[in-house]
């Protein structure tokens, strides 16, 4: 490895992040060393971490597979990243060199992990579109959750980054009609490239089959809830962090018998629990994401130099942001 230095992104809450030198012995038998591709900012999470708003009682859940530092801070954590096995000791570590591979760690140019914790792209992927993998293996647990069938109306209430890809997979299923709500109408264009309808909160269509709830907005929990027909099933994909969030479970929200169910990328649903394990499920997301339109899912790319100043904007001013991937060069 070249002797340069090797940094890594620290969040140190309120509000500001920092790179800070990440020493990096050399891999041990079954370990891989990964240079970083690219890397991407999960927008909604990152944010309440920078800002220090994790609650206390989820110090321990929310720690990511390779953080360093405890919550409120200063913690080095993430979990998208993309790059290339550059070393590795053992066999199962060396059939992995020189292979593109997907890592649930922080920010950081190099690093040295298990060679299990790394997962080959498919060879056709770009790695620029595989950092979309996790927040395509959120969605993929909501539609789990959610359990939409044939035909079924469906509304998606947000527009980021995981609602959009929630819509993409339920309008793949036949006879699905599938809105993706937003108060940004320039989201129409993520819809349409992405096969979907395209809804401003008024004009969305009522009586649901099913609805998913990604805006992270209270405001726009109680908007799905309105949508959602008599029986029907609120899935809830936002995290609120501190935020306290007043929802209308009076008025008819009994007497329509609705169902308000959480969703949470950490545990796979029970019925799959005995067939599915994480690594497969994040072999499927990489597996679905050959499709050349998710592309545009990406708004923005800065270098990894200047992580510090995006996190800080994108955690306090994130309009018009989708994903924004950190491209790492001359590491």
């Amino acid at each position: 490895m070249p002797a340069s230095r090797n940094l890594a992104f620290w969040s140190l809450p309120p509000g500001r992040g920092e790179l800070r030198d990440a020493p990096l012995a050399p891999p041990r038998r079954g370990e891989v060393r990964v240079r970083t591709l690219y890397s991407a900012i999960s927008r909604g999470t990152e944010s309440l971490v920078l800002r220090g708003e994790v609650p206390e009682s989820e110090y321990q859940r929310m720690r990511a597979p390779f953080q360093q530092g405890d919550f409120p801070g200063p913690v080095k954590y993430g979990y998208i990243s993309v790059g290339v096995v550059e070393a590795g000791v053992g066999s199962a570590a060396e059939a992995l060199l020189g292979r593109r591979v997907f890592c649930l760690h922080p920010h950081q140019q190099r690093y040295v992990v298990p060679a299990d914790a790394v997962v080959p792209l498919p060879d056709a992927l770009p790695p620029g579109r595989a950092v979309l993998a996790a927040n395509l293996e959120t969605a993929i647990n909501a539609v789990w959750d959610g359990a939409p069938a044939v035909g079924d109306r469906i509304a998606v209430v947000g527009a980021g980054v995981v609602g959009a890809l929630v819509a993409w997979l339920c309008a793949r299923m036949p006879g699905t009609r599938v809105e993706l709500i937003d108060l940004d109408p320039a989201r129409a264009g993520l819809a349409t490239a992405l096969g979907t309808d395209f809804r401003l909160p008024a004009a969305a269509t009522p009586d649901c089959d099913l609805v998913f709830h990604a805006s992270g907005q209270a405001a726009g929990l109680r908007g799905a809830l309105a949508l959602a027909g008599d029986e029907a099933t609120v899935v809830e994909l936002s995290w609120f962090g501190r935020q306290a969030v007043d929802l209308p479970l009076g008025a008819a929200f009994h007497a329509r018998r609705l169902t308000l169910r959480s969703s949470q990328v950490g545990r796979l649903p029970p019925l799959r629990t005995p067939r599915w394990s994480l690594r497969r499920r994040i072999e499927l997301a990489l597996a679905l994401l050959g499709d050349a339109r998710l592309d545009a899912l990406v708004s923005g790319e800065s270098d990894f130099a200047e992580l510090p100043a995006v996190m800080a904007r994108l955690a306090h001013e994130p309009a018009g942001a989708l994903c924004h991937r950190i491209r790492y060069v001359d590491t």
